[in-house]
């Protein structure tokens, strides 16, 4: 991964600073896949990365098979026998018939047996009216059944060599069960990336601790780990990293050598005690620097070696948002997935904002609320401090503001971005 430091003044004006879209295409172009693949069993699938296309080695279902319990014919039969049909075979599921059905004959089936030879159309067994005479079962079938009736075909699911997943897709269960029903029972997937989270600030404690004034509880190192909980990552915490430039770099340096890649909150402005930004360009090179976005501006992406560093701002609102809309995409690049953007709608506004910066996208805690038409409206959450945790309690997803929008009038249509499409609750 290479590429020249981008924005090196804090203070330079939101018009000079890198642009929401341009930091995407900016992440799309710098990552690439980095994870290995794994052959793991079937069992293990569920929300991995697939690295392989999958094709059907046969036809699913395998055989023409009873979609119904009830009785199997020969449609060609239906009229000259007049829907009465002799008994002469019973075919369960798993137990196959080889015996091809006689004229006039019919076989009690039930679902998911595979159907008797010249049989192609099932009558269900609530419809039909057993009858026996001289020692013989009989069927009567109700008339009007068309050929192929309550009959599920070979390959009418997945014919044989059908390409049913592709690689990079991570696997739902839905998915799983589609691989299953192919009879396949190991998969190539990408290897789960190793991440180091890690912390920064002298005034951070974690929960359980004792802490005094000027002491703030830890709370992004669980955000953080939650968050990437949605992704096929494994996480380790590295901990608090207390505001020492020598420690800071010799941390950096370590862990570097052991991760994928390094997930830090804090520390990434250029305070006295911001420490982050000079030990990423002692040790390696950084990409991305101070976004055009309101939360989230000093966002870093980077490497250290061969290890990927994204460097989160402190404040909890902001740190939710540049991971959803920048290291969500960037991880599951790295391990063997797409580029997920963020998934949104229009919807009208229910609040207003009289002004709003140029040149800056902003994005709002929000949550969605009937409106007078009973339609859905997005409705703001009031206070915009970047620290307030209770509006990402409160929210259900965030409203985008685009640069060129300098005021909102209720009403107006936004973007809406609904926190289930970035893989939450």
């Amino acid at each position: 991964m290479t590429g020249k430091r981008l924005l090196d003044d804090c203070f330079l004006h939101d018009k000079d600073r890198l642009r929401h879209q341009d930091a995407l295409d900016l992440l799309k172009d710098r990552v690439s896949t980095i994870a290995e693949v794994e052959t793991i069993p079937l069992s293990e699938a569920s929300e991995r990365v697939l690295a392989q296309t999958v094709v059907a080695p046969r036809n699913v279902p395998l055989a023409d098979n009873s979609a119904v319990d009830g009785y199997a014919f020969r449609h060609s039969d239906f009229e000259e026998a007049g829907g009465f049909f002799r008994m002469d075979q019973r075919v369960a599921a798993g137990h196959a018939s080889l015996t091809d059905l006689a004229p006039w004959g019919a076989a009690r089936i039930f679902t998911g047996a595979v159907m008797p030879p010249g049989a192609d159309t099932v009558a269900m067994q609530e419809d039909c009216e057993p009858h026996q005479q001289d020692g013989q079962d009989f069927v009567i079938v109700p008339q009007g059944l068309k050929k192929g009736a309550n009959c599920r075909l070979a390959g009418e699911d997945v014919a044989e060599g059908t390409p049913i997943l592709e690689a990079g897709q991570r696997l739902r269960p839905q998915d799983v069960a589609a691989i299953a029903s192919t009879g396949l029972g190991e998969i190539s997937v990408y290897r789960k990336l190793k991440v180091g989270l890690l912390s920064t600030g002298d005034e951070l404690r974690r929960p359980g601790s004792l802490i005094t004034l000027g002491d703030v509880y830890d709370s992004n190192h669980f955000l953080l780990q939650g968050l990437c909980s949605t992704l096929p990552v494994d996480v380790e915490d590295l901990g608090i990293l207390k505001d020492d430039a020598a420690l800071v770099e010799t941390t950096l340096k370590e862990a570097a050598g052991r991760f994928d890649v390094l997930l830090t909150s804090g520390g990434a402005s250029r305070g006295e005690e911001d420490h982050l930004l000079a030990a990423l360009d002692t040790l390696g090179s950084r990409h991305m620097w101070q976004l055009a976005i309101k939360p989230g501006r000093p966002m870093m992406f980077g490497s250290i070696g061969d290890c990927v560093f994204l460097g989160l701002p402190g404040n909890p609102v902001a740190a939710m948002v540049c991971f959803l809309l920048y290291v969500r995409p960037v991880l599951s690049v790295l391990g063997g997935g797409p580029f997920l953007r963020a998934r949104g709608f229009q919807v009208p506004a229910a609040f207003e904002v009289p002004k709003k910066k140029p040149d800056r996208r902003e994005f709002y805690r929000a949550y969605l609320e009937e409106g007078p038409d009973g339609a859905p409206v997005a409705q703001k959450f009031m206070r915009d401090g970047s620290g307030l945790i209770t509006g990402l309690r409160e929210a259900d997803g965030l409203i985008e503001i685009p640069e060129d929008v300098t005021s909102i009038a209720k009403g107006d249509l936004v973007t809406y971005l609904p926190f289930s499409g970035f893989g939450l609750r």
